[in-house]
């Protein structure tokens, strides 16, 4: 067994790098994605003896590393391009927001018997999760202090379910339209919905150009710098998280435009995230994942059933076109690459890039609303 730290911050390494290359080249971890590769290959290699399941690497993964990542995604998002997405697409994230909202605290309640003493932490995170994808996930798990256990059953749980809903959400157009046309090019006013046509890291990165060593040494700075923030000032006002200090200091220094300019965000941000899913697959063990299993993925369905009703429903009757409402929905669901992935699937491109600006809204707003959402299932449920 690898039990030296270094050791074993080497072999999580590894794992990351497998999990993007079997993504890449397998048909069925594409469809996984990394992130639920990496946390399997370090559920495996810990479950038959070759990473500890305890271990200083983990302990450091699940405090600074995570944090620094999470921040480092913030760091896209610009107050500037969600207020271009549109009042349309803003509307329906909004009832996206809600609908998850309200289907994460009625999947708690009736389904707290069956996942146990941690269904409020899962509300909360069910909730960030599904306002604007697994960002959110990871950060409230940390703050929430999920077990390996549950964390890893309800990840699982999580991609299944938005690999679902991405189809749900390719197919609700067309079987809700009653074979009318759907007009891709409307409606045509808003600023927002007349761009189109450029790629994810373009959307991501507001600088457009290639990665320097003095973007490598701002980003550095301005991680450490927010999470080391963030930190004191959870010391001083400790009624607020730490993430939601975090969140906020990251949102606020994001608007500045040197910062703006600054490369390589989401790049080193996704790639901590995935080494942090790794250690968390490592602490996991397989018995008590399936134990939980069913039980997280029916309160995953049901969230996910709940903000499909709601947003779909309630958008219909406000008069909100389907392909707005499908991206939207994928925007709260599986973030802005999901979205993206959707517009451009459908032919949507005017939606394309306000979709991708309400998914980082999502990474923005997840976090308090996971928040609100667990605070009030624990007082519920008397955890």
């Amino acid at each position: 067994m690898v039990s030296d730290p270094l050791a074993v911050f080497f072999v999580l390494s590894l794992v990351v790098v497998v999990a993007i290359m079997l993504e890449r080249r397998v048909t069925l971890c594409r469809s996984l994605g990394a992130a639920l590769v990496a946390l399997l290959l370090g559920m495996l290699l810990s479950n038959i003896g070759l990473l500890p399941g305890n271990s200083p690497a983990y302990d450091l993964l699940m405090g600074p590393v995570v944090s620094v990542g999470i921040a480092l995604i913030l760091f896209n998002v610009s107050v500037r391009s969600v207020l271009e997405a549109g009042p349309r697409m803003l509307a329906a994230f909004g009832l996206g927001a809600l609908g998850t909202a309200v289907g994460a605290v009625m999947g708690g309640l009736l389904l707290s018997g069956l996942v146990g003493p941690e269904t409020w932490k899962l509300a909360g995170q069910f909730t960030g999760t599904y306002t604007g994808g697994g960002v959110n996930f990871a950060a409230l798990g940390l703050a929430l202090d999920t077990s390996p256990d549950m964390f890893s059953a309800a990840i699982a749980a999580d991609v299944m379910l938005t690999a679902i809903w991405m189809a749900t959400c390719l197919a609700v157009p067309v079987l809700l339209s009653r074979g009318k046309k759907i007009d891709n090019d409307t409606p045509p006013k808003e600023e927002g919905e007349k761009k189109g046509g450029r790629t994810l890291e373009h959307a991501l990165s507001s600088s457009g150009r290639a990665m320097t060593i003095a973007d490598s040494a701002a980003l550095v700075a301005l991680a450490i710098g927010t999470v080391w923030g963030a930190e004191k000032l959870a010391e001083l006002v400790p009624a607020v998280p730490e993430v939601l200090w975090l969140t906020s200091l990251v949102l606020v220094i994001a608007q500045i435009p040197a910062v703006k300019s600054v490369a390589g965000t989401a790049l080193f941000g996704n790639y901590l995230i995935l080494l942090f899913l790794a250690g968390n697959g490592a602490q996991s063990v397989v018995a008590n994942i399936i134990e939980v299993g069913p039980a997280v993925f029916y309160f995953a369905l049901f969230t996910v059933a709940v903000h499909g009703a709601v947003i779909f429903g309630l958008g219909m009757l406000f008069r909100i076109d389907l392909p707005t409402l499908a991206v939207a929905s994928q925007a709260n669901v599986g973030g802005a690459a999901s979205a993206m992935a959707i517009a451009g699937a459908r032919g949507y491109t005017d939606r394309l890039l306000p979709g991708v600006a309400v998914g980082l809204l999502g990474y923005a707003v997840g976090n308090y609303v996971g928040f609100a959402i667990a605070g009030l299932m624990r007082t519920l449920l008397g955890g």
